[in-house]
């Protein structure tokens, strides 16, 4: 595009609107909380308007959205760990133990994701929740397509062993079986 273009809101609009549910979905998931998930999807949006005039209209503008998300994602959490240092860890040792449950709900399967390390729960996020290519999640994540699939596998054996764990805490049976399946 040729860098005097001039940008038509209808143009950012009719490419960038239809992704925000699924943008605001995951970024929920990767800040583990609806207001600051609300907040990075504004500043991606914020980013993406200013740099519509790089973006190519007609190309993947969900994996371009997306990409832009991944990177203030990064920097949000490089920040926010500055900021909350030692007190975050005072905090988690003051949980609530819920009654035990007959079967795991989504808020179990979402704490089991947010338990595997952040490489692999943004992959699964990419990959199998949003269901991105491989190569669409290695353009996001800037890692080759090969590291997808690697930490794609990594991922989920790991989610399936949080899983069964906490399966197991709840009591339910035969949590094994369908961990080691898959």
């Amino acid at each position: 595009m040729p860098f005097g273009r001039r940008i038509k809101i209808e143009d950012f609009e009719g490419a960038a609107l239809p992704h925000l549910k699924d943008l605001y979905r995951t970024a929920a998931r990767l800040t583990a909380d609806r207001t600051e998930g609300e907040d990075l999807v504004q500043e991606v949006y914020l980013q993406a308007w200013k740099s519509f005039h790089r973006f190519e209209i007609g190309t993947n503008c969900r994996a371009w959205l997306f990409k832009i998300m991944f990177n203030k994602f990064k920097h949000y959490r490089r920040k926010r760990f500055k900021l909350i240092g030692d007190s975050e860890k005072t905090l988690e040792s003051l949980t609530y133990e819920p009654p035990v449950p007959e079967h795991l709900s989504d808020e179990d399967i979402l704490m089991a994701l947010g338990k595997i390390p952040e490489q692999y729960r943004e992959t699964i996020l990419l990959a199998d929740v949003e269901e991105f290519s491989y190569k669409e999640a290695a353009f996001i994540l800037k890692v080759p397509v090969g590291t997808v699939m690697s930490r794609l596998s990594r991922g989920r054996r790991l989610l399936r062993v949080a899983l069964a764990e906490t399966a197991e805490s709840y009591g339910i049976k035969n949590v094994q079986k369908g961990a080691d399946q898959g």
